[in-house]
């Protein structure tokens, strides 16, 4: 599971794919997302594959396939796992064909408390402090009542590496650099590439509650703390 990411770099280093050119002004007023949340736009990473022409563009989190007739577009799923993204009817048209990357700076996680309601929140980035890509699956969906097309998308998830399976049993399938172009392409099944990404490069730390209202949007959410429970 993950449910909230960070996205705070400006365009030109969320472009973190190759041939992919951001100019600033077109994102100018886009808002830093630190505590970036599902039903929020965010910016994804896509490929036209009948121009090859690599784009950065807002998509709403929690994926409507292109075939639902849902008024409200059903379920939205923020997440699909790896094990089953290929074969599960939600999933699986976007996954052979659309498949995008969510550039973050990184992204959060709760430690479930042995006899306490309350969860440890942690941040999660990577050592270096730079940002990373996640993939992802998206989707085009025309809302039948007002004849729209929304633009959505879900993050694909996989066990955990030895620093994330600490603190929970899955994490985001993080890209290696040099898998960003074949994750983009035509290639129908690109399975391989969805695994734990290297503990040694990653760095986590526990954080404020505050992460659990996404309302709380700000620089503080970042913070180390005490955890709630050693």
């Amino acid at each position: 599971m993950c449910g909230r990411v960070i996205q705070i770099s400006l365009p030109f280093k969320l472009a973190i794919v190759r041939g992919l050119n951001v100019q600033n002004n077109r994102f100018s007023n886009y808002p830093r997302r630190y505590n970036g949340a599902p039903s929020q736009e965010l910016l994804v990473i896509r490929r036209n594959h009948n121009t090859g022409e690599v784009s950065l563009d807002p998509l709403r989190w929690g994926l409507v396939p292109y075939w639902s007739t849902d008024s409200k577009g059903g379920r939205k799923p923020i997440n699909a796992k790896a094990e089953t993204v290929a074969r599960l009817p939600m999933f699986r048209d976007a996954y052979a064909r659309r498949r995008c990357i969510l550039p973050v700076d990184g992204f959060f996680e709760w430690r479930a408390i042995k006899g306490l309601k309350a969860k440890q929140p942690f941040a999660i980035a990577m050592r270096d402090g730079s940002p990373f890509g996640i993939a992802g699956i998206w989707e085009n969906w025309n809302e039948p009542a007002s004849g729209e097309w929304q633009r959505t998308f879900a993050i694909i998830t996989v066990p955990p590496n030895d620093l994330l399976a600490q603190i929970h049993d899955r994490m985001p399938a993080i890209l290696g650099t040099a898998d960003y172009d074949r994750w983009l392409g035509d290639e129908s099944d690109p399975h391989d590439l969805l695994r734990p990404f290297p503990s040694e490069l990653m760095r986590m730390w526990p954080i404020s509650t505050r992460v659990n209202k996404p309302e709380n949007d700000d620089p503080s959410i970042l913070e180390p703390i005490t955890t709630l429970v050693a």
